[in-house]
């Protein structure tokens, strides 16, 4: 290890939390919504909660908020032990899913809703105001009503309230959910860009693994009331720390086969070595492999090429610059493999329904779990 990874090791050890959850559980009459959650937020970075619906993450978020209150556990901000503070005695701004305006209030009394009480005069709110909308591209929208801006331009509105008070942490309730699909890429991008000018550590809920994946800095992936994996997204996408990450965060093919030992695993007649896998299997224990779509060679192959094999093209899913092609080979005693190209690909390769194309396997690329109702079979 260089000095420099040395020294960035520590600067990044040596640099206090913004927030730290320490054994929190939230638990209901007839469940357990969290459990164990233990999490450290960096000062000045995007961190997403992401999980399907009834996993914790969208309870948490209100429990950091105070707008929850936790079973048991403890919640400090910047060391400041906030755990069982009321919402108003935070320090933190808020977006919600459905923004949440006045529409009784013009644009630039809902951004100073936040300041009214505040200790600061007319002229100064006015001129933060001003900043504000201008931060956020609505410089010219002050005089007008809720009603009168589209969906996206309201979230920008709540963003701005939100940020008004300059608060150490921006909590974002699922904020791009109620927009369409176009409007949702455009204020992504605009969060992200706003969040990092700002500087402010945030911490933003979705079930959606694109806007996870594109804007977070670090992913918090949730499941069943517990966290799963914690990690960059490249970190979430290459290397899953359980099957449930790797199903729910991508695409992905699941082959079953077994250990061979050291490493080594069969799937149908193919013999893959794995390089890349954590766990000692048993010679004979049963397991699945977790290949993503684009994890084949399809050019350039010889003869010498390992895990190559020949594939019967079942299924085209066109989707643009993209396609998704379904394969089978005897090889793999039947079972199906879902694969990227790219457009040029499709023409390049003639990938048609019907065709035959020879493929390559990434091994060091796939990820080896054990089967969960499995984990101690051997084959035969």
């Amino acid at each position: 290890m260089d000095m420099t990874t040395t020294k960035h090791i520590a600067d990044e050890l040596s640099v206090k939390p913004a927030l730290e959850i320490n054994g929190l559980y939230k638990n209901f009459e007839t469940f357990s919504a969290l459990r164990n959650i233990h999490l450290s937020v960096r000062p000045g970075e995007m961190l997403c909660f992401l999980g399907p619906s009834g996993c914790g993450k969208t309870t948490l978020l209100r429990i950091i908020a105070g707008l929850e209150t936790q079973s048991e556990g403890q919640i400090l901000q910047n060391g400041r032990d906030i755990s069982w503070l009321p919402a108003d005695k935070r320090d933190y701004g808020i977006v919600f899913q459905s923004y949440a305006l006045f529409p009784n209030l013009t644009i630039a009394e809902n951004v100073a809703y936040g300041l009214v009480n505040s200790k600061m005069r007319k002229p100064q709110i006015q001129q933060r105001v001003a900043e504000l909308l201008k931060l956020v591209g609505l410089p010219t929208s002050g005089a007008k009503y809720p009603s009168q801006l589209s969906g996206g331009q309201q979230q920008r509105v709540a963003l701005a309230r939100a940020l008004a008070t300059n608060p150490g942490l921006l909590l974002l309730d699922e904020p791009l959910s109620a927009l369409d699909a176009l409007e949702r890429i455009r204020l992504r991008t605009e969060i992200r860009r706003l969040q990092k000018q700002v500087g402010i550590t945030t911490i933003m809920v979705t079930h959606d693994q694109e806007e996870a994946l594109s804007m977070a800095d670090r992913i918090v992936v949730m499941n069943h009331g517990v966290i799963e994996q914690v990690g960059t997204p490249l970190d979430i996408y290459e290397r899953p720390a359980s099957p449930f990450v790797a199903d729910f965060v991508g695409k992905v093919n699941v082959l079953k086969g077994h250990a061979l030992g050291g490493n080594r695993f069969r799937v149908g007649d193919i013999e893959l070595q794995c390089d890349t896998c954590t766990e000692n299997f048993a010679s004979g224990q049963m397991v699945n492999l977790y290949l993503r779509p684009e994890d084949r060679v399809a050019e350039r192959l010889d003869h010498d090429t390992p895990y190559r094999l020949n594939a019967l093209i079942t299924k085209v899913e066109f989707l643009g610059g993209l396609c998704i092609a379904e394969v089978t080979s005897e090889a793999l005693h039947g079972q199906n493999l879902g694969l990227h190209f790219t457009l040029n690909q499709l023409h390049d390769l003639n990938i048609r329904e019907g065709n035959r194309i020879d493929i390559a396997l990434r091994a060091h690329r796939i990820r080896v779990f054990a089967p969960k109702s499995a984990t101690a079979e051997v084959a035969a």
